[in-house]
This record gives C-alpha cells, sequence and structure tokens, in this order.
C-alpha cells in the first residue's frame, strides 16, 4: 500500500488519496492520469494491467487499486 500512495502522491500531489472514495466519480482522476498509473503501477508492482481491468471501479479508490493490484499478483 505504501507503494501505491507514493505513486499517486507523485502523479497527483494536490489529492488527499486516503480519504476520496470516488476519485474517478469525482473527477479527481482523468484519463491522463489513468494512463500514466497503469504504467507506474506495472512497472512497480511487475503486473500486466489489460484493458478489461482499465475500468472505473479499479480506479476509484486506493483500496479499489490495492484490490487489483493484488490480484493480477496472485494470477
Amino acid at each position: 500500500m505504501e507503494t501505491l500512495l507514493k505513486i499517486l502522491e507523485e502523479l497527483r500531489p494536490d489529492v488527499d488519496f486516503q480519504e476520496n472514495k470516488a476519485l474517478i466519480d469525482s473527477g479527481e482522476l482523468d484519463s491522463f492520469d489513468i494512463v500514466s498509473l497503469v504504467g507506474e503501477l506495472s512497472e512497480a508492482f511487475e503486473i500486466e494491467i489489460g484493458a478489461e481491468d482499465i475500468i472505473p471501479e479499479n480506479f476509484n479508490s486506493v483500496e479499489a487499486m490495492m484490490a487489483l493490484v493484488t490480484k493480477l499478483q496472485e494470477d
């Protein structure tokens, strides 16, 4: 979780990722942020995030992102 928070804070230092549970729905993260985030997560966690995984539910909160990372690491 610490690595994920570090990546997010570097990407968007203006967003409170720990408190915001609707990052996509509220517009805090846009499509450009998601593209950057997918690349960073893939590299940091040595996972492959497929197009089918790039849905708002997987990026709306830190917890959802961590769940996605964990799921892909187990696959």
